[in-house]
């Protein structure tokens, strides 16, 4: 049994939009080269989506592996071109995924930071 209760569905127009650990998806099939990753589809609005929608690696063609390494090595301050070098890919690659994880980084701060209490001391200097 797939466990699916970190996943939500997606669709905006739906009942259990973005609502956690449910019943409602279930793995509609896999894909990619060895069927690991999964689509699944909600029970609700029958809407399927990718298990990496929303996620830096969408649509990567990158192992994993691979792709996490780039990512590590930008957050740990390299630069694109030793970071291309270090991981073997092209310098473009690493500028893909650095915006591509940023833009998830930036919307993922946004969200934490809305639903975070305000500071009762207010700003220090």
């Amino acid at each position: 049994m797939d466990d699916l209760t970190r996943f939500c569905c997606l669709n905006s127009a739906c009942t259990n939009h973005g609502l956690r650990g449910g019943d409602n998806l279930a793995v509609a099939y896999r894909y990619g080269a060895e069927k690991q990753f999964r689509v699944l589809v909600c029970r609700t609005c029958k809407t399927r989506f990718s298990e990496r929608k929303g996620t830096p690696l969408y649509r990567s063609h990158l192992p994993a592996a691979q792709a996490v390494s780039l990512l590590e090595h930008l957050h740990e301050g390299c630069g694109v071109r030793p970071t291309g070098r270090l991981v073997k890919v092209h310098r473009d690659t690493v500028m893909r995924y650095g915006r591509l994880a940023g833009g998830h980084a930036s919307d993922a701060h946004d969200e934490l930071v809305a639903f975070s209490p305000s500071d009762p001391r207010g700003p220090v200097r």
